[in-house]
């Protein structure tokens, strides 16, 4: 990293999980579990799909509760395959039938956990598919900007109300954001996956939803910074407990091609852990967990800002090159037996800093 570039970056703490399928966190005495109370401090809350088992309203009312006393700033969430609820076209064509004997739950009522009033003040920020920036106290400022079929909606975040429709220049003309140094941080996020078991979010494994002639393509290098998707790429820790690849290779064609500084997801629970990879060199690395450390401090650790510490594993002791370098987190909670027993991931991460905006 540049010094040019390390005076424009700013580090941010994130938390990221996925896969959580209604699990409740284990007792905070409960040394012999990772994923226990309370989750780790941090700016950014991530999850990356899979809330819940099956996408009934009383499996999505304490997944809010448990995200809405997380100590994060802002807690970002994203839809999985399990969300059956989440998906309407799908759930109105097959998933009502399929998991819920016709009788089906009310999506008015499901979405409002998310969107609604209480979720907001909990900061939580439920995204569909498109780019997205947020702001935070820090002095991150996130604004974002939704695309939602044809329409493009700019939303502002933390300083504001989530669901109000605001351009960038009404952002500027109300002195929200003139006093503060801006940490600028874009996010790809995308609930869909390559078809599995006829589940929610689906798309044919021919189908390219990620590049050049898609509806909502990823951006290329270097305008985003996280991406945070459900689905894995093709051949990073996409491995089935049979030995089986299934992640996404039009996914893997749009990492490349947008080299984000962290992408996170889920979704192959036996695939949990943490990779960096370098572009340029065409290498790549799985960073080593202390499982003791992991289950006292309830998480695995990764810092690769410019302020790393002495002693951390190989892989975790030298800042990120954005640009030449990606940290690919899997973050499921869940095991292969649908057993709460992996760590949420924290992660110490350098953000592009803005320049101050004059009021």
């Amino acid at each position: 990293m540049t010094s040019e570039e390390s005076t424009k970056t700013v580090k941010t703490r994130f938390c990221i999980i996925s896969d959580t399928h209604t699990a409740e966190l284990w007792p905070p005495d409960d040394e012999t579990h990772a994923y226990r109370r309370p989750l780790p401090s941090t700016d950014v809350l991530l999850h990356a799909g899979d809330i819940t088992t099956y996408g009934y309203i009383n499996e999505y009312e304490p997944m809010v509760e448990l995200l809405s006393e997380a100590d994060a700033e802002l807690k970002i969430v994203i839809a999985g395959n399990h969300d059956v609820t989440l998906d309407v076209p799908y759930y109105e064509k097959i998933g009502r039938r399929k998991f819920h004997r016709n009788i089906g739950e009310d999506l008015n009522v499901v979405k409002e956990l998310w969107t609604g009033e209480k979720a907001k003040k909990a900061g939580i920020a439920y995204l569909e598919e498109g780019v997205r920036t947020f702001t935070l106290r820090n002095g991150a400022r996130f604004t974002v900007r939704v695309y939602i079929r044809t329409a493009t909606l700019l939303l502002l975040g933390q300083f504001g109300t989530f669901g109000s429709y605001i351009s960038c220049s009404q952002l500027f003309s109300t002195g929200i954001v003139n006093k503060y140094h801006a940490d600028v941080g874009q996010v790809y996020a995308t609930p869909y996956q390559p078809e599995f078991c006829n589940f929610a979010f689906p798309y044919r494994r021919d189908e390219d939803r990620f590049n050049e002639h898609a509806q909502n393509p990823i951006p290329d290098y270097p305008k985003i910074d996280i991406l945070l998707t459900h689905g894995p790429p093709a051949g990073i820790m996409d491995r089935t407990s049979r030995g089986d690849g299934v992640g996404c290779e039009h996914l893997l064609r749009a990492v490349r091609r947008c080299r984000p500084r962290l992408h996170c997801f889920g979704h192959i629970h036996e695939g949990w852990g943490a990779q960096r990879n370098n572009w340029i060199q065409g290498s790549s690395a799985s960073l080593p967990v202390d499982q003791q450390q992991m289950l006292r401090d309830r998480c695995a650790y990764v810092n690769v800002s410019q302020g790393v510490e002495d002693g951390l594993p190989e892989g975790s002791n030298k800042p990120l090159v954005f640009g030449e370098e990606t940290l690919f987190i899997n973050a499921a909670i869940m095991d292969v037996n649908y057993k709460p027993v992996n760590a949420p991931w924290l992660v110490e991460l350098d953000l592009p800093l803005a320049e101050q905006v004059e009021g």
